[in-house]
């Protein structure tokens, strides 16, 4: 049985750019910056553009540097799954100040 045809073996997969990912990655962090401080809008608009800019910053790190975007969809679904657990658990918190 060769290399190639064991069904054990690894599959390759294309190694990103992480300086370009780590740049992506700061170029979102001075913008959060530059939107938290500079940026002269409503606090509304300026709160769903940071929680925009910090998923999107998640998403990147996770699917790059955690390496889900290689990983097969069952992974991917382990990690996946409690996101809207933790969200729930995100708006009780903040709804029991309310009350």
């Amino acid at each position: 049985m060769t290399a190639t045809s064991s069904p054990h073996a690894s599959t390759e997969h294309k190694r990103p750019n992480y300086v370009l990912i780590w740049l992506y990655l700061f170029v979102l962090t001075v913008a959060e910056v530059a939107l938290a401080f500079e940026l002269p809008v409503s606090r509304n608009v300026k709160l769903l553009l940071l929680l925009f800019l910090a998923v999107w910053k998640a998403l990147l790190v996770a699917l790059f540097f955690m390496h889900l975007k290689f990983e097969r969809w069952r992974l991917r679904l382990i990690f996946i799954v409690p996101l809207p657990l933790a969200a729930i658990l995100v708006t009780v918190v903040i709804m029991e100040k309310v009350w």
